[in-house]
Order: structure tokens, then sequence, then C-alpha cells
């Protein structure tokens, strides 16, 4: 198993004007995971999640409801090289 593991996420379904970006950036540093959230023009949430494997699983777990407004319909997972993420943003 590696030690870093990065996972690209497309979240889709009600996550766009919920509070799903900050709320994903708060859950990320409290798991301590890296990397970066945003808003995609279809409505979707794009998310980067890289660190140690259960922590970047248990991230990509919570991103399947995401925060109490947020309606989740489908998370799309797909790993990629880590690239050295060293903090979590908000990207706009």
């Amino acid at each position: 198993m590696p030690e870093v593991l990065r996972l690209r996420l497309q979240i889709s379904g009600r996550v766009q004007g919920v509070w799903f970006r900050e709320a994903t950036r708060i859950e990320a540093e409290r798991i301590g995971v890296s990397g970066w959230v945003r808003n995609c023009p279809d409505g979707s949430v794009e998310a980067v999640l890289e660190g140690p494997p259960d922590a970047v699983r248990e991230m990509e777990s919570w991103c399947h409801h995401g925060p109490p407004s947020a309606r989740v319909i489908e998370v799309k997972s797909n790993p990629e090289p880590p690239a050295g993420e060293k903090t979590f943003q908000v990207r706009r």
C-alpha cells in the first residue's frame, strides 16, 4: 500500500450553494488530508485529496454525503500519482 494516496473526485447532486467547499476544507484539515476543492461550471464539485491512504479514504467517504444541506447523488473517484500537496485550499 502506498504511503501517500491521491484521488480526484467529481461530486454531483445539490453540491453548490450549500457550503460544500468550505465544509470540505474544514473536514480535510480535521482529518489531515491535503489538496483542493472547487465548483465546476456543470454544477458539480471537483476535489483532489492527497495524504495517508486511511485519511484519504475517510475523506472520500465524507464526500458521499457532505454537509447537512448537500444532497450528493454520485461521487466518481480516480486515483492519480501523488503531487506533494501540503495544504487544503478552496479554489474559486
